[in-house]
């Protein structure tokens, strides 16, 4: 089989910048000005990095981008405090408290303390409930975004197998329930640590969507040939980024995420579109 077709992230979400940069040239000449912020708890450098690029990505599309840093001695009243006050802050649509927080605060306090209308991340309960619903809102920015790449590629989902591995509540579970919805129409099998025998159960799917962060996890031998693969779990190898995704799966797939770097521009681009999707509602 000829090598598979490469499910490259960062080429479409070029092209989907380029797309919400129309959307922000409409916002503003409607006199609305979009305008996000992150709030970043010590000086975690995996952290610092994503949160350069968001403000990076922002500067090249027109969005206003507020930048809280705040030290890692931060305790819970006072990142509560400075998320209230972007909640009650009208030049703010969306914002983010950016992940992992450091030790002794609550992640999952500190993302339900965000206003779910201003949930740019798409993490908060309310807007996982809705996913859960059928009504989605402001959907998780990484499974939106493997979903759009998928799309984007032509990967038949519907009535198709898909195998998520991963059961986080950042991608695997709300993957899995986005994949399942009414106009995606996949059957997903949620897989994770305890699935006995991982490898006859990928051997059995049409799409494979790793979100375990382990290196080299996914191999040739446990993917059927033509399916289609996504790397969007990641680990550090030798200071690079490495997904999930053996090098001999491109032998095998029909489809695959390269090996270094997979969906997180695309993840980028989806937390954008939920500001905008804010902006135009605030803007009516």
């Amino acid at each position: 089989m000829a090598s598979a077709e490469r499910l490259d992230g960062d080429v479409l979400a070029a092209r989907l910048r380029q797309d919400l940069k129309a959307r922000v040239a409409g916002l503003r000449a409607r006199g609305v000005v979009p305008a996000m912020a992150t709030v970043l708890v010590g000086d975690n450098p995996a952290s610092l990095s994503y949160v350069g690029r968001k403000h990076a990505d922002c500067a090249e599309i027109g969005i206003a981008a507020r930048d809280i840093r705040l030290p890692a001695t931060t305790d819970r009243q006072e990142l509560l405090a400075g998320i209230a006050r972007l909640n009650a802050d009208p030049a703010i649509q969306g914002f983010l408290v950016q992940l992992p927080l450091p030790a002794g605060l609550d992640e999952a306090e500190a993302l339900e303390a965000v206003d779910p209308g201003k949930d740019m991340d798409g993490l908060h309960p309310v807007n996982l409930g809705r996913l859960l619903a059928g009504r989605p809102g402001l959907l998780p920015c990484t499974p939106a975004g493997v979903l759009a790449l998928l799309n984007h590629h032509d990967v038949p989902l519907a009535g198709r197998h898909v195998v998520v591995i991963g059961r986080g509540a950042l991608v695997g579970r709300p993957l899995a329930m986005l994949l399942s919805m009414p106009g995606v129409d996949a059957t997903v099998t949620l897989a994770h640590s305890r699935t006995p025998d991982l490898a006859g159960l990928t051997r059995q799917a049409d799409v494979i969507v790793s979100a375990a962060g382990r290196t080299d996890l996914v191999t040739a031998a446990m993917v059927r040939p033509g399916a289609a693969v996504v790397g969007v779990g990641i680990t550090y190898l030798d200071g690079q980024m490495v997904s999930d995704i053996a090098d001999d799966v491109a032998g095998v797939a029909r489809w695959v995420t390269p090996r270094h770097g997979s969906v997180g521009s695309l993840t980028r681009a989806m937390l954008l579109k939920n500001l905008l999707d804010i902006a135009e509602g605030v803007a009516g």
